[in-house]
């Protein structure tokens, strides 16, 4: 090549390079300037204002340049949301009403269930100013509407602030006097995204993946229930063959706070995220799980639910009974940038931390919800004396204030707020940011079995900081511990959880250990273990972590026809010359229309020393869950159902009509007889 021909292609590369290196700059530049929001060093001034535009008699817009959202007027309906150059981010081939919404799942005493989208009938802007507007579309019962609408006022809100990447959302639910009684299963809030542009899904640092499409779901193979399919004829190669199942992707509500859905095709890469900076307003308290995401792509924000709980955690309100509740503010979050889905991930996480900074909220202008002025605090210290006189300040233990009631209430409470925080080192523990109003104070602690609650009411007051002291937290004990079977936890994660059957496994979950029990099909793995005796479990020999099946099944043996299991536990005792009785700590960790029977030293079917009776319906069994509802039973055994030297002890769960009842144990324990230091 001659010097003049190397030369000006020396130049054209320059240009060229000088080009990209523009362009990359640009759009790297818009993607900072939407993942940071407004830094400490800008002025808010520096954004656009917010505009609300209400021309248009049918629809509410509203915007502030980095994003817009479009809402059907009176409803309340979202039906488009603008951002980074795409008209809309929401699915548009399907009606307005079922693109972004909220709904409620209720039914008046005796009737079955019905879905309920909330649907406004009355607009009215809150406020409007160039830093913000908020926007409401309200519901309001009349007689009129009995039997076809849930007998609630509801109060749908939207907020779009100057320089925000989103938007957030609330709704009031309140009943007045004189409405009639219904039970509520479920409320939440639904986004569902464009299916050509979202196909990567975020729920965690680890639960991350490419997900199939609707199309895919539809032309697979329908398992053992309907959310269940074998995707048999997938068009992305790494997810044929694979199982699809929303409840796979449950998450526990201390783990629910930010998920979502980014594209992986378009320039710039752009993330749809639900921020939830608060758990207050959520059943069950913070280890109750739900749904999150899946296949749609759907977005969810679930506000109460009987996912992984069942009936016992319904909202029952009788004839005539009061409440008002405020669930959210949620942060709907936008942001986009020129490389992958990963670092939207992880700029989503950033904002969560921002948003639970800023909480409680100052701008929300309802009344009913409190800001931090307008809240209270309680402080104290945890200690835990477990039989004799030695005491332990315990770390990492669950202290809450939710609505009074018996120890252990707040994980079927569903109406009232619940405020939960983690003891320090010390077992000190502070709870911020209470809603005025009556709670009972309670606490669990991982390693110790059983529910603490504070007697006295504690009466939160605006501004007012109650300092408890010492709480002293006396652990169900009759005696010594002889043997124990697993971690008091509340989960049956420390047990064996066998390999899925190959044909039906989610690739996100084949080498993480921790998420195993996620699979699909493992309550049939039981019988390909057990195809013709049970479960016998020798103490002292037997290792729990690979020899305790984590839940105790029907055995398969026909097409539709499902046996009675019974487990074994052998063990030694020494002696048996302790008078007084013995104690059985059996701890529950799930329980799905099953019945769990005991006895000791031989069995007859007829004639059992304990039974739980039928409880539960959680459906965790089914529903990948490794726990649900806890339950504790403490079984007092007469010393003549022992003998010395070598024993048995019998689980027997009785009820076979399905494969998905059983139970899943936390932890069983034998006590010696009480001694004068137990």
């Amino acid at each position: 090549m001659r010097k003049w021909d190397l030369f000006l292609w020396l130049f054209r590369m320059a240009l060229q390079f000088c080009f990209l290196l523009g362009a990359c700059s640009e759009i790297t530049s818009f993607s900072r300037r939407s993942l940071r929001g407004i830094s400490n060093s800008e002025s808010i001034s520096a954004y656009s204002p917010v505009n609300l535009n209400t021309e248009n008699p049918h629809q509410v817009v509203i915007n502030n340049s980095l994003v817009s959202i479009t809402l059907s007027r009176p409803e309340g309906y979202i039906i488009g949301i603008s951002y980074g150059g795409i008209d809309n981010l929401l699915n548009t081939l399907i009606d307005v009403q079922y693109r972004g919404y909220m709904d409620v799942v209720w039914n008046q005493p005796g009737t079955p269930p019905q879905f309920q989208r909330i649907q406004g009938t009355k607009f009215s802007v809150i406020t409007k100013d160039d830093d913000m507007v908020e926007i409401s579309f309200f519901s309001e019962w009349t007689s009129s509407m009995e039997g076809s609408s849930v007998p609630m006022n509801i109060d749908q809100r939207y907020i779009l602030r100057r320089g925000d990447s989103g938007f957030y959302s609330y709704a009031i639910f309140e009943r007045s006097e004189g409405l009639p009684a219904v039970v509520v299963d479920q409320t939440r809030l639904v986004f569902r995204l464009r299916e050509d542009m979202f196909n990567y899904m975020a729920i965690s640092d680890t639960r991350q993946r490419i997900m199939p499409s609707l199309k895919d779901r539809n032309e697979g193979q329908h398992l053992a229930y309907p959310e269940a399919v074998l995707l048999t004829h997938s068009s992305i190669p790494q997810c044929r063959g694979e199982v699809d199942d929303k409840y796979q992707y449950s998450s526990e509500n201390q783990d629910n706070n930010v998920q979502g859905w980014t594209t992986t095709d378009s320039a710039p890469t752009v993330g749809f995220w639900i921020i939830t900076p608060s758990n207050e307003f959520r059943n069950g308290g913070p280890i109750k799980q739900d749904l999150t995401s899946h296949v749609g792509p759907t977005l969810l924000s679930m506000f109460t639910s009987t996912h992984y709980a069942g009936t016992d955690a319904v909202m029952a309100f009788k004839e005539g009974e009061t409440f008002k509740k405020v669930f959210g503010p949620v942060f709907v979050y936008l942001n986009n940038a020129s490389s992958n889905s990963k670092s939207l991930w992880s700029d989503a996480a950033k904002k969560l931390s921002n948003e639970v900074k800023s909480w409680p909220y100052d701008f929300p202008r309802s009344q009913d919800f409190f800001p931090s002025k307008q809240r209270g605090q309680v402080t104290g210290q945890l200690q835990v004396k477990d039989g004799g006189k030695t005491s332990v300040y315990p770390s990492n233990a669950y202290i809450g204030l939710a609505f009074p009631g018996e120890a252990g209430s707040w994980q079927t409470e569903s109406k009232s707020y619940q405020f939960w925080t983690r003891t320090d080192e010390n077992g000190n523990f502070k709870i911020e940011n209470i809603v005025p109003g009556d709670y009972n104070l309670y606490a669990w602690i991982p390693g110790f079995i059983g529910d603490y609650k504070y007697n006295d009411i504690i009466t939160i007051e605006s501004g007012r900081s109650i300092e408890l002291g010492t709480l002293v937290y006396r652990p169900p004990r009759n005696g010594y511990t002889l043997w124990e079977i697993g971690i008091p936890d509340r989960s049956a994660a420390e047990f064996f959880v066998p390999d899925p059957n190959p044909r039906l496994m989610n690739k996100l979950y084949k080498n993480d250990p921790h998420d195993k029990f996620r699979q699909y099909g493992l309550w049939e793995r039981y019988t390909d273990l057990y195809p013709d005796h049970d479960l016998v479990y020798t103490v002292g020999v037997d290792n729990y972590k690979n020899h305790w099946f984590f839940s105790h099944v029907n055995r398969k043996i026909g097409k539709n026809t499902f046996q009675p299991t019974t487990w074994e536990i052998v063990f030694q005792l020494q002696n048996n010359t302790l008078k007084g009785k013995y104690t059985l700590q059996l701890a529950l960790a799930s329980a799905s229309n099953a019945e769990v029977q005991v006895w000791f030293n031989g069995w007859n079917a007829d004639y059992p020393y304990f039974t739980t009776g039928e409880i539960g319906n959680d459906s965790a069994i089914a529903r990948h869950g490794i726990h649900g509802l806890h339950r504790l039973y403490s079984i007092n055994v007469a010393s003549d159902q022992l003998v010395t030297g070598k024993n048995t002890i019998y689980l027997r769960q009785s009820i076979a009509t399905s494969p998905f009842q059983g139970v899943m144990y936390d932890y069983i324990r034998l006590e010696s007889p009480p001694t004068p230091d137990t």
